[in-house]
């Protein structure tokens, strides 16, 4: 909202509850800290709208604003920043899909199947992209026989191991697990965020990240990478991620060769096409010290905040965060076009 063009596009804040509930803008603002309120140009007169999520039933492309006498103005376009379940996962997406509305970014295939690690991977797989060795399993499987489950995962996985629930981001749940103990403790954490639970392999290498930008014909950005400058930092949990801990830094362009770049940029759009993204998307791999590339995985949803390594890595890319907002909005308007083409009647 700060770094869109204010001159160009009027910007209304929507926020959801915990509860489903959708607040006004009014209210919404309130939310915001006291930058990103300043750069509302409308925060006044929205105070008096009401949300009308589909508007008049007989019509679709109505998610609209109402003021207090009825009067309601549609919205052209949604941007759903919004991270996790019910957010990134196609379920605000399908509500958008079935209300007719231009939205950014992923679609709900791609949404839904861009949060599911599992069914990525499987994804991947099926690209021909490298993963790492992983097994998965549902949660009402281990509450039934968790010593069978703790034999596979040592079997063939191993210690140390990462252990996350497959449907979230952020690093949420995540945990590593060096030992029997530690590994139960991390299933029983995961397993309380997701009804399926993904055991990974610990890949030591780099972390490189390549951000996606486009729809039927991606471009890929220059890589960036999260440098380690304190051993305390085990890995990139929530912690190192959001609270500026010191011990971790992103760098972008990432310090790679010139073959090294283009192959990961040649495998996040191919990553992209897989799951069938569109608008924008990140992509994250692990560089192994002899140059072997693994794909970790897909976000559809990025971070993008001043800090986040999206905006920096098409910053360095010759691309600045305004243009960049705008061309993915451009980019919901193109999406919508080529679906209103397809027959969804007889």
């Amino acid at each position: 909202m700060e770094a869109i063009d204010a001159r160009k596009y009027d910007v209304v804040p929507i926020a959801i509850s915990k509860e489903g509930k959708w607040l006004s803008p009014a209210h919404a603002a309130k939310l915001l800290s006291p930058t990103a309120q300043r750069s509302l140009p409308r925060s006044n007169e929205a105070s008096t709208t009401d949300i009308a999520l589909l508007g008049d039933p007989s019509r679709r492309g109505l998610i609209s604003l109402q003021d207090n006498h009825g009067v309601a103005e549609k919205l052209d376009v949604v941007f759903p920043a919004l991270h996790g379940p019910f957010g990134e996962d196609g379920t605000v997406q399908g509500l958008l899909e079935m209300a007719d509305v231009p939205y950014v970014g992923c679609g709900v295939l791609a949404s839904s199947c861009g949060m599911d690690k599992v069914t990525m991977k499987a994804l991947f797989v099926q690209a021909g992209l490298p993963i790492c060795n992983h097994i998965w399993f549902l949660r009402s499987q281990w509450r039934a026989d968790q010593q069978a489950i703790l034999r596979k995962i040592t079997k063939e996985i191993g210690f140390p191991c990462f252990v996350k629930p497959a449907n979230l981001g952020s690093s949420v749940g995540v945990s590593k697990a060096t030992d029997k103990q530690s590994l139960i403790e991390a299933i029983e954490l995961a397993a309380g965020y997701d009804r399926k639970v993904i055991v990974e392999e610990e890949v030591v290498a780099r972390e490189i990240e390549c951000a996606i930008l486009g729809n039927d014909e991606p471009k890929a950005s220059l890589p960036g990478e999260y440098v380690v400058y304190d051993e305390v930092a085990r890995f990139l949990d929530y912690t190192e991620k959001y609270a500026n801990t010191g011990n971790v830094r992103f760098v972008v362009p990432a310090g790679l060769s010139k073959t090294l770049t283009s192959k990961i940029q040649q495998m996040a759009i191919k990553a992209f096409q897989a799951v069938d993204g569109s608008g924008l998307a990140r992509v994250d791999f692990f560089v192994k010290p002899k140059g072997e590339i693994i794909i970790n995985e897909l976000n559809t949803m990025p971070g993008l905040t001043e800090v986040s390594g999206y905006p920096k890595m098409w910053e360095a890319s010759g691309v600045s965060f305004k243009e960049v907002l705008e061309q993915l909005v451009e980019l919901a308007f193109e999406r919508h076009r080529e679906k209103s083409l397809t027959k969804t009647s007889r």
